[in-house]
């Protein structure tokens, strides 16, 4: 497929996706929305890619939101892809799918991946340049690196589903004073707070996120971090341990018959590696998935 807004490059099992509209800093628009979601989706049709890596072009990350529109960027009565959100007599039906975030709809696509996600932040990353940042499971950092949540300088509020995200991932106090002052910070505040990992020297970056994947890759079953990756992001929100027992024991019970469980076994008493040949594509066990889907309502 050609993408408008990102490249996209498989090789030796891992996937690159890297944000290219350089001359605008990688900023949001609609282009890069639907050329992310559909890019995930085809990342997790395709049993070739064990993990992913999100990478900015340039010397940015994402400068957030394409401003422009000018002032009329966030005011959806103005924008033709939102008719229909509002009547005639200018009531508005928060159903309807033209009030959605499209930051949102990309996290909720990533929140759905089946693959693990690392983000390689090479520069900045404001607005949802940062926010989508926290559907991804791992976060690197350049030395270059830098984060606003931006929000309430542009007089609007955190979007791409961040208030759930972002709470989990760093604690409510950071979250909210991060959010409240809008401030820009460098990698090392973004490190002591914990939403990155580790902060790198530009060219370390890439290669420190590949050596993360291949870590993953060449040990690890793609069927069990398929099924890992949705037990943990769900279970942040579970009401009680018994929510996660359930699911714990169905995996435990399906994923014990299957050939991955006894090669694992086998290889680790045999002193070898691991060659895993369950399929993401065709081998999920029969429960998956446990929970229903949500709709926007």
């Amino acid at each position: 497929m050609n993408y408008k807004a990102i490249l996209y490059e498989v090789d030796d099992n891992i996937l690159t996706i890297t944000l290219n509209r350089p001359e605008k800093l990688n900023a949001f628009n609609a282009d890069m929305q639907h050329d992310l979601i559909n890019a995930i989706d085809r990342a997790d049709k395709d049993d070739d890619v064990k993990a992913i890596i999100f990478t900015g072009s340039g010397r940015g990350f994402c400068a957030g939101a394409d401003l422009s529109a000018g002032k009329d960027t966030f005011n959806m009565e103005a924008r033709e892809d939102r008719k229909g959100a509002i009547s005639d007599d200018g009531q508005v039906d928060w159903s309807h799918s033209g009030v959605r975030d499209g930051g949102g709809r990309v996290t909720l696509r990533m929140y759905e991946c089946l693959k693990p996600i690392i983000s390689a932040c090479n520069g900045p990353a404001v607005g949802v340049g940062i926010t989508m940042q926290l559907a991804m499971d791992i976060r690197l950092a350049s030395d270059q690196a830098k984060y606003g949540f931006v929000f309430a300088r542009r007089g609007l509020v955190p979007e791409a589903c961040s208030s759930w995200f972002l709470p989990r991932i760093v604690g409510i106090s950071r979250a909210l004073e991060w959010i409240y002052s809008g401030k820009v910070f460098g990698p090392e505040e973004a490190l002591e707070g914990g939403l990155v990992r580790s902060i790198h020297k530009p060219d370390e970056l890439i290669p420190k996120a590949r050596e993360i994947a291949r870590e993953i890759i060449d040990n690890s079953s793609p069927v069990s971090v398929a099924l890992s990756r949705q037990m943990l992001w769900r279970m942040a929100g579970a009401n009680h341990p018994m929510d996660a027992h359930k699911i714990d024991s169905r995996g435990i019970f399906a994923r014990g018959r299957m050939p991955d469980a006894k090669e694992g076994v086998e290889s680790f008493l045999e002193k070898r590696s691991a060659e895993f040949n369950d399929s993401v594509n065709d081998d999920l066990p029969e429960y998956y998935p446990w929970w229903d889907e949500e709709k926007y309502s």
